[in-house]
């Protein structure tokens, strides 16, 4: 099975030593990019009901 690497869109194959990304220089862009906080996860915006209890983070 083959992928496309996130970074330079080069295929890889399930097996190879970087996978999912080309390269070791490809695996390091991503990191500085996270680093950089140019990714982001998303979370909820909506805050929850006063009769509700957040949920635990435990």
């Amino acid at each position: 099975m083959t992928f496309s690497c996130p970074i330079c869109k080069k295929p890889v194959k399930l097996g190879d030593p970087d996978f999912p990304f080309c390269s070791e220089r490809c695996r390091i862009l991503d990191l500085g990019a996270w680093s950089a906080e140019k990714y982001r996860i998303s979370s909820s915006v909506v805050p929850p009901q006063e009769d509700e209890e957040p949920p635990d983070e435990g």
